[in-house]
């Protein structure tokens, strides 16, 4: 399980900042008016210029897909129930992904700007675990048919 824990965040960590650059240039083309804007402005203010705050964005980018990629090895634990894996996972998840998204100014630093960016977040996670389920239930619906074929042929 290490092993596919290094493994998956070391594939994580570009992915993370190929994502988080995506975004950027999603969000300019929606808000920017033809401008491209890395990061918020919050942040630069904070980082004293504009390419510490790009760094730093990129470097946390990352570091959320490290922890999204590694955390996927819960998925693989057979032992626990899918409500389980799920409730791990969002909370590996969500660690992350909070702290980071306050400290890069992706949400009001107040009590209302967090719970709505949680509230997005659970939004956003629940709506991927529901297909990523109905995927695997339409997978193994698929084999269990094909099984019972070969069984059928087989006898």
């Amino acid at each position: 399980m290490k092993k596919n824990i290094i493994s998956r965040s070391l594939i994580g960590f570009p992915i993370g900042i190929m994502i988080g650059y995506l975004e950027s240039i999603f969000i300019s083309l929606i808000w920017a008016d033809g401008y491209y804007y890395p990061c918020v402005p919050e942040l630069i203010n904070v980082m004293g210029n504009e390419i510490n705050a790009v760094l730093v964005q990129a470097l946390l980018c990352g570091l959320v897909g490290v922890g999204f990629s590694g955390g996927s090895v819960i998925w693989e634990v057979e032992r626990w129930s899918i409500v389980v894996q799920t409730g791990i996972y969002f909370a590996v998840t969500a660690l992350i992904m909070m702290p980071t998204a306050y400290f890069m100014y992706w949400m009001g630093h107040s009590l209302k700007g967090f719970l709505s960016y949680f509230g997005i977040f659970v939004l956003i996670f629940a709506v991927v675990w529901i297909i990523q389920y109905m995927i695997g239930r339409y997978i193994v619906k698929k084999l269990n048919t094909n099984l019972q074929k070969t069984k059928g042929v087989s006898q």
